[in-house]
């Protein structure tokens, strides 16, 4: 994801100090560019506890088809929790703007955070006969919620 400057790239040390900065100083500049171009924004963060990231680790590490998944990053994931903690809220504080938002989905169940992810994109698109739709488009608030930046520590 581009937005790994502000979480990955920074825990990591891949940036600078001064190119997190600048990132999170233009992003919403360049995201407000885009929508002026006529695209559609949708920023959506799938969010796991502690506990579900070591679950998925662990089958990754005992699955031979799924060890080529695993990285340096991956393998730190636990060890850095708090930094990547810190520096994700950060994030969200610096670029969730009222014209684009971060949308957090609990996603510790990836079927429900998948099925939701797309109600919601569904609830917010506008296509033809939509108002005919035989589901319930509007998603599940306890899986899908717009970040606040009142929020704190929401994994």
């Amino acid at each position: 994801s581009w937005y790994n400057r502000a979480g990955v790239e920074r825990v990591m040390g891949f940036c600078t100090p001064e190119e997190y900065e600048e990132f999170l100083r233009t992003v919403p500049q360049f995201e407000e560019m885009l929508m002026n171009a006529g695209t559609t924004l949708v920023k959506l963060w799938f969010s796991i506890d502690r506990a579900e990231q070591q679950r998925r680790l662990d089958r990754r590490r005992s699955n031979p088809l799924k060890q080529w998944k695993l990285s340096t990053v991956d393998l730190l994931a636990q060890q850095e929790w708090e930094a990547f903690t810190r520096y994700k809220e950060a994030m969200f504080a610096g670029t969730s703007t009222p014209d684009s938002p971060w949308i957090v989905v609990q996603g510790n169940h990836k079927k429900r955070a998948r099925l939701e992810s797309i109600r919601y994109l569904l609830s917010n698109a506008g296509y033809q006969d939509k108002g005919n739709a035989k589901i319930d488009l509007r998603p599940d608030p306890n899986t899908i919620m717009r970040f606040h930046r009142a929020v704190r520590r929401i994994d």
